[in-house]
């Protein structure tokens, strides 16, 4: 019996999240989106590629979460853009409750799956997630190291002129501004950046990763970043369908690991079937270490601003 895969958000991130799970024949996917005719249009142009790219993988459309029951996986990628006039709070608020809405539906159907949170703002939409849900926290991961350390890698690919396969590296904590690349283990060829490149440069590639979203959103002039998540999320997902205890980085909740407590942020961590198998704690400098502390307070304040909306009369 072949996987299943809920994907929430029919828009672009989550279309070629399923374009990519059903391509690679890994799940059948339901997509889902609360705008009628959205889901089922982009699931049937996604069905008509079948024939041409020769998988047998089968895709639903619906705005009607009974179509999700019995999902291994649930992928959230819906929520709203930061619009005009909007604050930030208001965002937050906004999405917070969408994600609320999300979760109470998809696990009231699925009550054994995995939750890859893909909504903004990552760290805080986890959190969400997992107190919505009531799942241990070893089946709520959130989708932002993948995406961040494979936009490290191709910075430093392209500021060296390598093949990108040639490139290893790793960005922690939180999905923002406050984001950790770690330029100390980051190599090529297994031949560590620091001695290819000059701390300028090192410098320049590690703001270029922290603004990477924001690049594109400024080419783009609208819309925002979707194929690279899309393959980020799909990378999780095959290494929790196919049980191949990867190791990725990937927000996690933490209960004293790095020494942060009660709080999503990204580290490494183990995928397998079970979701979040294992968080694997490396040894970090004492800079690399403030950062990270640094990084989890910004999202501890993200978290408490959430609380502060979400009380009664807020």
């Amino acid at each position: 019996m072949r996987n299943k895969v809920t994907v929430v958000g029919a828009g672009n991130v989550g279309a070629a999240t399923a374009q990519r799970i059903l391509e690679a024949g890994l799940a059948d996917v339901v997509l889902v989106d609360i705008i009628e005719g959205l889901p089922q249009g982009k699931a049937l142009d996604l069905a008509e590629a079948a024939p041409i790219v020769d998988h047998g993988a089968h895709i639903l459309g619906t705005n009607d979460y009974r179509e999700t029951a019995g999902s291994d996986v649930v992928v959230i990628t819906s929520g709203l853009a930061r619009q005009p006039g909007m604050s930030r709070d208001d965002l937050l608020a906004k999405n917070a409750g969408i994600v609320r809405s999300v979760v109470e539906q998809a696990v009231e159907r699925s009550p054994d799956a995995i939750l890859v949170v893909v909504s903004n703002p990552l760290d805080a939409m986890c959190h969400v997630a997992l107190r919505t849900s009531g799942f241990p926290r070893e089946r709520v991961v959130g989708m932002a190291g993948v995406l961040d350390t494979a936009r490290f890698r191709t910075f430093i690919a392209m500021e060296l002129g390598v093949d990108v396969s040639s490139t290893a590296a790793l960005v922690l904590g939180g999905h923002g501004d406050s984001m950790v690349p770690l330029p100390r283990r980051a190599t090529v060829g297994g031949v560590p950046i620091t001695e290819l490149l000059t701390a300028e440069q090192i410098d320049r590639l590690v703001t270029r990763t922290r603004n990477g979203g924001g690049e594109i959103v400024a080419l783009l002039k609208t819309g925002s970043a979707y194929y690279a998540p899309a393959a980020s999320v799909f990378r999780m997902v095959q290494a929790i369908l196919q049980d191949r205890q990867e190791i990725l980085p990937c927000a996690a909740f933490l209960h004293g690991e790095y020494g942060i407590d009660g709080l999503f942020v990204g580290v490494p961590v183990r995928l397998g079937r079970r979701g979040v198998e294992q968080i694997v704690e490396i040894a970090l400098s004492d800079a690399e270490r403030a950062a990270l502390k640094a990084s989890a307070a910004a999202v501890r304040e993200l978290v408490g601003r959430l609380d502060t909306l979400s009380a009664p009369g807020a």
